[in-house]
């Protein structure tokens, strides 16, 4: 038996908050969203595909604001930044990695999502 990778991450988003997740995820970050399967659709959310992995918003009462967080690879992190900034997302540099630029964004449910760029 081995793990072999990442199949999703699953983050919080509010009850109703599709279209803030469609605009942010969708929108912003430039991911396609991938239909729910009908066995889960009643439970609100929406789903993004990112790379071969997914980025899962499900419906929580409330999202409590953490420090965990999915790391993102992007091959344009500077243009990432100012494209969140320019919609008004606080983004926040932190120490660098080795191999590494990075930067942290929270997602308008108050995730914490790291994007990364290999240097």
């Amino acid at each position: 038996m081995a793990i072999n990778g990442i199949a999703h991450v699953q983050v919080g988003m509010t009850p109703g908050g599709e279209e803030k997740a469609r605009w942010f995820y969708g929108d912003l970050l430039g991911l396609a969203e991938v239909a729910k399967p009908d066995s889960l659709a009643d439970r609100g959310g929406a789903w993004f595909e990112c790379g071969p992995q997914e980025i899962h918003c499900g419906v929580e009462p409330e999202v409590a604001p953490a420090r965990r967080h999915p790391a993102l690879l992007t091959d344009g992190l500077d243009a990432l930044k100012q494209r969140l900034e320019a919609a008004g997302i606080v983004t926040q540099v932190d120490r660098q990695l080795p191999g590494y630029r990075r930067f942290y964004a929270i997602d308008p449910f108050g995730n914490r999502l790291e994007f990364l760029e290999p240097v």
